[in-house]
């Protein structure tokens, strides 16, 4: 995805989804049964300056990953619906939804703090 992509245009709109979908208690699950282990946190950022390039990065390839199934299986999904079968439609939307917009949204809030951290740092230069 180009660049401009993963740039945050509206924050304020991301903030206000990622409270009204509950992305907070699903970020607490994945601390609670995945990234809870300190050795998974360190995969994704290792707590220093050069880290935090890293962390933005590893966001965006999670991001596309997860934006990428979820068109795959939205299609997929509207293609069962119309072929009838609407409790699979009803069942893989929500997996969907879960597995796929959660994981999105809560990249995306991820992004937002890494470039305050980005800006908070460059300032003390």
């Amino acid at each position: 995805m180009p660049n401009s992509y993963y740039k945050i245009k509206n924050s304020g709109n991301l903030a206000l989804t990622y409270q009204v979908l509950g992305v907070e208690y699903f970020k607490m699950l994945l601390l609670k049964f995945f990234w809870g282990k300190e050795k998974n946190r360190k995969k994704y950022f290792n707590g220093t300056k050069a880290g935090i390039e890293d962390f933005d990065t590893q966001t965006r390839q999670s991001e596309f990953g997860h934006l990428a199934a979820f068109v795959a299986i939205s299609i997929l999904a509207f293609y069962l619906l119309m072929e009838g079968y609407f409790l699979i439609f009803l069942v893989s939307t929500f997996i969907n939804l879960v597995g796929n917009l959660y994981p999105i949204i809560l990249q995306r809030n991820h992004r937002v703090q890494i470039e305050r951290l980005k800006l908070l740092l460059e300032k003390r230069k």
